[in-house]
């Protein structure tokens, strides 16, 4: 029997997939929990508009998305730090702190988005991903000066 999968199933799918199961299976445990649906020709012309509906969704936010990355890309945010012999900083710069200085800037990026591969400790241009999605990201600049 063909059915469509509305959640993933253990070792038979993922959510939206197409699969083949026995009767048995699909009358006794698929159907009863709510995990799928007999396939036929309304359930795949409601599926195929739930995907469609999903994509577009996700592409507006793509979009909305890259001009946030258009206003933010390239741009210099600059802390001002104490330094100890030989210009030493004291402490490092977080990603918490680089999410305040970007809201201070009218954009609201959460911490995790924010991806450094070094720790952000001596002075001069340190590069910073920023990962807003899977699909847009884009790099700033982070300036530690005396």
């Amino acid at each position: 029997m063909k059915v469509i999968l509305l959640q993933d199933v253990k070792k038979q799918g993922k959510k939206d997939d197409i699969i083949n199961v026995s009767d048995g299976y699909a009358h006794n445990f698929l159907f009863k929990q709510n995990l799928a649906v007999p396939y036929t020709e309304t359930s795949k012309n409601v599926l195929d508009k739930q995907i469609k509906k999903r994509n577009d969704e996700e592409d507006a936010l793509v979009e909305s998305l890259n001009e946030i990355k258009k206003k933010l890309e390239n741009r210099v945010i600059k802390f001002k730090v104490k330094t100890g012999k030989n210009d030493q900083v004291f402490g490092a710069i977080s990603t918490k702190q680089i999410s305040d200085e970007i809201k201070k800037l009218g954009f609201n990026i959460d911490k995790k988005n924010i991806k450094t591969n070094t720790n952000i400790d001596s002075l001069g241009v340190h590069n910073v991903l920023i990962e807003l999605h899977k699909k847009v990201k884009f790099e700033i600049q982070v300036m530690l000066e005396k």
